[in-house]
């Protein structure tokens, strides 16, 4: 195992993505296109964010992870989701966890996500009933993930859209993604490159054929 990531690592790297480079996903149900994401409704968002919150102050008072009812929520909220959800505290990442693909229930996904972005981000202490009122928290819903066919470092560079694309590096058994809100602090390709490079284990410069990248739009609320 390696170092622990600095503080300022922590802020940048955000997401901690639980699909594995080396998963089988044969028969998984597909995400989100761009399209459904759009369509998400201010009252499908806050009952997002009801299940989130509430799977956050369970975890934050040692509960399991909240049983949630799909049936009970709006069609497109019972549909197959993937999503990440976002903890900070004073502006600090305090936990961020979630799903590249979808395999189950969006509104299930976003309370397994909550939870675990509240009590299993293994690059921080679990959060505490003590600091529920000054978190703040965000939703990622995804998109579904598009194979980018790249032959070089150029090639990528030019393919990627700031401030648009999340990214999934793959490489071996060794995986990392940045979701789309990380290009609010790194502005260029290069440097969103680079981080995620070393956020997956790999040298800054590293670059081979067998390198696989996707990428993903999210909806932030």
């Amino acid at each position: 195992m390696g170092p622990s990531p600095s503080a300022d690592s922590k802020r940048r790297n955000g997401a901690r993505s639980e699909a594995q480079p080396s998963e089988d996903r044969t028969g998984s149900e597909p995400a989100r296109s761009s399209a459904d994401l759009a369509a998400l409704s201010e009252g499908e968002r806050d009952a997002l964010r009801g299940v989130a919150l509430r799977a956050v102050e369970g975890a934050a008072h040692g509960a399991d992870p909240p049983d949630v009812d799909p049936g009970a929520h709006a069609p497109r909220l019972r549909a197959p989701g993937a999503s990440f959800v976002t903890l900070r505290r004073e502006g600090e990442l305090r936990g961020c966890v979630g799903r590249l693909e979808a395999v189950e229930p969006l509104v299930r996904d976003v309370a397994r996500s909550a939870h675990r972005a509240a009590c299993a981000d293994t690059r921080f202490e679990r959060v505490l009933a003590h600091e529920l009122a000054a978190l703040e928290l965000k939703i990622s819903v995804l998109s579904s993930l598009e194979p980018l066919r790249v032959t070089s470092e150029a090639d990528l560079l030019a393919a990627l859209r700031p401030g648009i694309d999340g990214l999934v590096l793959r490489e071996g058994l060794r995986g990392a993604t940045f979701l789309p809100a990380v290009w609010e602090s790194l502005l260029a390709p290069e440097a969103f490159l680079r981080e995620l490079l070393r956020k997956a284990g790999l040298p800054e410069r590293y670059w081979s054929p067998t390198l696989r990248f996707e990428r993903y739009t999210s909806l932030e609320f």
